[in-house]
């Protein structure tokens, strides 16, 4: 469980915000109970930039108010669907600020892959191509996850 929770809980003002202080095990073991994993370098990055190549989900500008980075001024994470300006061409959010993620992506053992930047990082650090990493039992207040799915477990399911 995050830290910040009280009995287990994640508090009402958050519900609607990242799930932040996890470490990379935490993150992939929920991505696995949930059916899911987390997104490898490269399907994160095609998320973030869809298939123009933009430097930033939303083109080639640098514009901080499109995302929750440092420049913002905010300083702590935001609901994830506050920055409608910031989607990527597949109509996902933030992934540029808010909270750096976990990628299923090993940089060395013990090792793994972070992409997307944080409110505590300045905008460039945001940039899809940009990578960063993290031993797989740190854990802060800026750093969460996503978790990925193939479109076959996106399926409605029958019976």
């Amino acid at each position: 469980m995050p830290e910040h929770w009280e009995n287990g809980r994640c508090p009402r003002e958050l519900y609607d915000h990242p799930v932040v202080h996890v470490t990379w095990r935490d993150a992939n073991a929920y991505a696995t109970w949930a059916g899911k994993s987390l997104p490898t370098a490269e399907q994160w990055e095609k998320a973030a930039r869809g298939t123009s190549g933009g430097t930033f989900p939303w083109g080639d500008q640098k514009t901080a108010a499109k995302c929750n980075v440092r420049e913002t001024g905010v300083e702590v994470t935001t609901s994830v669907s506050r920055y409608h300006r910031g989607v990527s061409p597949y109509g996902v959010y933030d992934m540029v600020g808010n909270v750096w993620e976990w990628l299923a992506t090993p940089t060395t053992p013990g090792r793994y892959e972070l992409r997307g930047s944080a409110f505590t990082s300045p905008l460039f650090r945001g940039a899809p191509a940009a990578a960063n990493d993290a031993n797989d039992t740190m854990h802060d207040d800026d750093t969460g996850f996503r978790c990925a799915a193939t479109p076959e477990q996106m399926a409605p399911r029958k019976g």
